[in-house]
């Protein structure tokens, strides 16, 4: 199972555009994969038109907000076909607060310890994550081995890859596994001088994490409005096309690394 973060310091990159419909399109190629949702907005089932009676909070605490019990796949909620989603919102802050309470050597590593599946159930493993450092970031990054940092190709996400660099750099003092796999420029206007020099810029800086960039594309951001991704609501954009470029990739980097290596 793969664990994949996407992730960026900077709001309004595209990271929940990138996460669901990536986690769809996976999931149209046969993959399973569980998309969690990290941001108190609860944008994943907006997205994709689903309304889950529990999400994260639930599912690691064990509890609703009433403080009964419930089970873990209760929380788990079925989006597609392949596709199961735990949903953010709200309660989130609450989760935040109860991660902080509990012992200082336990608190760090609950989501890696709570979201390993039985019997290799899943192929993918997606975390939309919210902006910022917080106790549930380092969570999510103890909980991953790659991440997936989507570049707006304007100059104040550049800037905010520059921050998220320096969490990275911490997390990794605790996580070794964890790496930068992926750089997605997206909102690549290709009309505009500058959205060419930025992108050309990240190939230079991340040769072998830069991904092909994401168009800007209308399509991308009126599909959520009816609760579809790209590939329900106009599979022929350009939009559609970028992100199922980022799926080939992902599966394809992931057959390369299974291949046995040839010694003759």
């Amino acid at each position: 199972m793969r664990k994949i973060a996407v992730a960026m310091a900077k709001g309004g990159v595209g990271k929940t555009t990138t996460a669901v419909n990536l986690a769809h399109d996976l999931a149209m190629q046969g993959q399973r994969v569980l998309l969690v949702d990290c941001d108190t907005q609860d944008q994943v089932a907006k997205f994709l038109g689903v309304t889950p009676a529990y999400g994260l909070y639930e599912f690691i605490t064990g509890r609703n907000a009433k403080g009964e019990s419930i089970l873990k796949k209760q929380a788990i909620h079925p989006a597609r076909e392949n596709l199961w989603i735990l949903a953010g919102g709200i309660n989130l802050v609450e989760l935040k607060n109860w991660l902080g309470e509990q012992p200082r050597e336990r608190r760090h590593a609950l989501l890696s310890k709570s979201l390993v599946p039985k019997d290799n159930t899943l192929d993918f493993l997606i975390f939309d994550c919210a902006p910022g450092w917080d106790i549930l970031s380092v969570n999510i990054l103890m909980a991953v081995e790659e991440v997936l940092c989507p570049v707006a190709l304007q100059a104040p996400a550049i800037e905010g890859l520059k921050t998220f660099f320096s969490y990275l750099i911490s997390a990794q003092k605790l996580n070794g596994r964890l790496c930068l796999q992926y750089v997605l420029p997206t909102l690549f206007d290709t009309r505009t001088r500058q959205s060419a020099e930025l992108y050309r810029k990240l190939k230079r800086l991340f040769t072998k994490q830069i991904c092909h960039p994401i168009r800007y594309n209308v399509r991308l951001s009126e599909a959520p409005a009816g609760g579809r991704t790209i590939f329900e609501f106009d599979r022929r954009a350009s939009g559609a096309q970028d992100y199922h470029k980022l799926t080939r990739r992902l599966i394809d980097d992931g057959v390369r690394s299974q291949q046995v290596p040839r010694f003759f």
